[in-house]
């Protein structure tokens, strides 16, 4: 059985209050939109106080190539990246050599050699780590992250995979970039950097987490002809956002039936369910979630939490409500992970979370 032994965030150095991000936006989009008054409420409804950013928000005031941000990227990427992990080990009580498998997961930058033969050639790791990139799956990749890293444990219960996620959101930004999908993506996203430590039945012997929380299953879905939900279309001037309206629409005709399918081959039902461990995609998003389950409002208090403090940080948000209700406190039971992603597509993973005396 895989086990989760620890968990690290990012808290970047740049923490930009929601008014500061919602006056740059009125000072860039101005002239583009003549109801500018009306669609800047979108800041507002999206109930976000500060947002966590790798660069100050002078850093868009000015053009950046495709080529300067994603330098950027790769730099930051690597030396955040080994933080978490190191912090990660820490609290597991492990050294970097007992590390078998690296699975990096990011959707906002571009990298070959991949980040994480980076990180093993920095961190002098031991050259024989299976390691394995993950792009493409956006704010899905923190819980299908975690899917791969269970496979790993259940092939080999010798196994410690760590698990990075890095999503620096605002890199990606196009200034002269005017789509609606881009000002959208202005009021939501940030960046974030999370890892999680992975251990199988034999090394989880060793370690002694606060609390034990095995991955017990997991389940992934495509939905058809919805590619355009969500995503990237790269240009010249790097990625340009394509962000849909039409999410929690597809949050209340299908994610209900996908959880209760998914639980039902658990012997489960969502009344067995004691926390949900959801990506806030945003404010609408959750309202879905708990319109469609007939949640009360309190049941994603901790997804609410991150994202009013860090905003949308793509895969790696569902991560830090991992982290919040580890550090924070959880009910004893059942724990549902969820995140959706481009594709369109959703990744579920089913957790059993107790303390440990």
């Amino acid at each position: 059985m895989p086990y989760i032994t620890s968990t690290s965030k990012t808290d970047f150095e740049y923490t930009i209050g929601q008014d500061r991000t919602k006056e740059f936006a009125q000072n860039l989009f101005n002239e583009t939109y003549g109801n500018l008054d009306k669609m800047i409420e979108v800041f507002d409804n999206a109930y976000i106080k500060t947002r966590n950013f790798c660069v100050p928000v002078e850093f868009f005031e000015s053009d950046r190539t495709f080529e300067y941000k994603n330098n950027l990227y790769v730099e930051i990427a690597l030396g955040k990246s080994i933080e978490a992990i190191n912090t990660c080990l820490k609290k597991s009580g492990l050294d970097k050599s007992e590390i078998t498998d690296l699975i990096f997961v990011s959707t906002t930058g571009l990298a070959t050699p991949s980040i994480d033969a980076l990180i093993i050639n920095k961190m002098r790791l031991n050259p024989n780590i299976n390691r394995m990139p993950l792009w493409g799956l956006g704010c899905a990749g923190g819980v299908a992250g975690l899917a791969k890293a269970k496979a790993i444990a259940e092939n080999n219960p010798d196994s410690i995979t760590v698990l990075v996620t890095v999503e620096l959101c605002s890199l990606t930004f196009i200034r002269n970039d005017l789509s609606k999908s881009n000002f959208i993506a202005t009021s939501l996203f940030s960046d974030g950097i999370a890892a999680v430590i992975i251990a199988g039945d034999n090394a989880y012997k060793r370690i002694k987490p606060k609390a034990e929380i095995k991955i017990i299953s997991s389940l992934s879905k495509l939905y058809y002809d919805a590619l355009d939900v969500m995503g990237w279309e790269i240009n010249n001037n790097g990625f340009k956002v394509l962000f849909s309206k039409d999410i929690p629409s597809i949050v209340n005709g299908n994610v209900k039936k996908d959880i209760e399918d998914f639980l039902d081959s658990n012997n489960l039902s969502i009344a067995d369910i004691k926390n949900f461990i959801f990506h806030p995609g945003g404010t609408k998003v959750l309202k879905a979630y708990e319109d469609a389950l007939s949640l009360n409002g309190r049941t994603f208090d901790f997804s609410r939490n991150i994202l009013n403090n860090y905003g949308n940080m793509s895969s790696s948000t569902v991560l830090y409500v991992l982290d919040k209700f580890i550090e924070e406190g959880f009910e004893e039971g059942y724990g549902l992970m969820l995140s959706l992603g481009p594709g369109f597509s959703s990744e579920m993973t089913l957790l059993s979370m107790h303390n440990n005396a």
